[in-house]
C-alpha cells in the first residue's frame, strides 16, 4: 500500500488509525467534514463521506480505504440522521471505491450490531461466548445502520470483487476512557453487562484496521475484535451468573476471559490485542444487587 484513504479521520479512532499508518510509512489521505487540527495525514479533503464528489476527490491515487465516518451512537442525532447518514456514507464510499478498481476496504462495524448496548431494557445474548453468528436483537437506529452497512459491504464485495473486512468493535478505550470505565464497572458491573465487559485499546483497534487491509482474504468478512480479558476486576463466570443468569455458556471462561469468541480475528488477521489492563480478580461483592432484567 502506498496511500490509504481514512474517512472520519478526525475522530478518536480515525486519528489513531492515521498515526498508525504513518508510523508504518504509508501515506494517508484524510476525509473529514471539517478541517482537523494536528492530523498527521499529508493530504486532507474536507467533505462529507456521503457526498459522492467529496469521496471521489478523496480517492485520488488511493490503494485502499479504511472507512470510519459515522454518527457513532444513536443519541447523537435523530433516528433518521443516525441511520441515514451512516448507511449513505458506507454506500457512497464502497460504491466509489469499487468503481475506481480499489480492491481492499477495512471498515468499522460495531458490537452494537448485536442490539444489546442501546436497548431500552436489558437484553441477553442467545449464548456465550458471543461470536459473529449471534442472532441480533436490534431496536435502535445505530445498531440497524451497522447491520445495513455490513449488508451493503457484502453486496459491494460481490458487485466489484472487493475484499471488505468489517471490524465489530466493542468499547474503544484510550487511557482516560479505560480508567473511567474500569472505575464505573468496578462500582456497578451492570454498566458493562450489555457489552459483556469487553473493550479494545485504541492502539489495538487502529492496528487491527491496518491488518485488515493486508489479511489473506477475499470477499466480505465480519470479525469481532476485543481484548482477551474483560475490563472488570471480577471473574467472568461470576459476572455472567449475576447479570446473564439464563444464558447458555458453551465453554469455560476462566478468570477474566472475555465472553467472546475471538478465533476468527486471530485466524483471519493474525490479531491479538497487545494493550490490556492488568487486574487481579476479586470476589463479586454480595451488595452489588442491581442485576440485568
Amino acid at each position: 500500500m502506498n496511500r490509504v484513504l481514512v474517512t472520519g479521520a478526525g475522530g478518536m479512532i480515525g486519528r489513531a488509525v492515521v498515526d498508525d499508518l504513518v508510523a508504518q510509512g504509508i501515506a494517508v489521505t484524510a476525509l473529514e467534514r471539517v478541517e482537523p487540527d494536528g492530523l498527521a495525514a499529508d493530504r486532507i479533503v474536507v467533505g462529507d463521506a456521503g457526498d459522492p464528489e467529496a469521496v471521489d476527490e478523496a480517492l485520488a491515487d488511493v490503494d485502499a480505504v479504511i472507512h470510519l465516518a459515522a454518527v457513532p451512537a444513536p443519541v447523537l442525532g435523530t433516528p433518521l440522521e443516525v441511520f441515514g447518514n451512516n448507511t449513505r456514507a458506507t454506500f457512497v464510499v464502497l460504491e466509489a471505491a469499487g468503481q475506481r478498481g480499489i480492491s481492499r476496504v477495512a471498515m468499522s462495524s460495531s458490537y452494537s450490531i448485536t442490539g444489546l448496548p442501546w436497548a431500552a431494557q436489558p437484553l441477553h445474548p442467545a449464548y456465550v461466548p458471543i461470536d459473529e453468528g449471534l442472532p441480533p436483537q436490534i431496536e435502535d437506529p445505530y445498531g440497524l445502520s451497522k447491520q445495513v452497512d455490513e449488508t451493503t459491504a457484502q453486496m459491494m464485495a460481490r458487485r466489484y470483487d472487493l475484499t471488505v473486512i468489517a471490524l465489530r468493535l466493542p468499547f474503544v478505550a484510550n487511557e482516560k476512557r479505560r480508567r473511567d470505565r474500569l472505575a464505573a464497572t468496578t462500582a456497578d458491573p451492570l454498566i458493562g453487562s450489555a457489552e459483556m465487559w469487553a473493550y479494545v485499546d485504541l492502539r489495538d483497534a487502529a492496528r487491527a484496521l491496518r491488518l485488515a487491509l493486508v489479511a489473506p482474504a477475499s470477499g466480505f468478512h465480519a470479525v469481532l475484535v476485543a481484548a482477551p480479558e474483560t475490563l472488570a476486576p471480577y471473574a467472568t463466570e461470576d459476572l455472567l451468573a449475576r447479570y446473564h443468569p439464563s444464558v447458555p455458556v458453551r465453554r469455560a471462561l476462566p478468570g477474566r476471559a472475555v465472553p467472546m469468541d475471538l478465533s476468527k480475528v486471530e485466524e483471519l488477521l493474525g490479531f491479538t490485542a497487545e494493550h490490556q489492563a492488568s487486574l487481579d480478580v476479586r470476589p463479586l461483592p454480595a451488595d452489588l444487587t442491581r442485576a440485568a432484567g
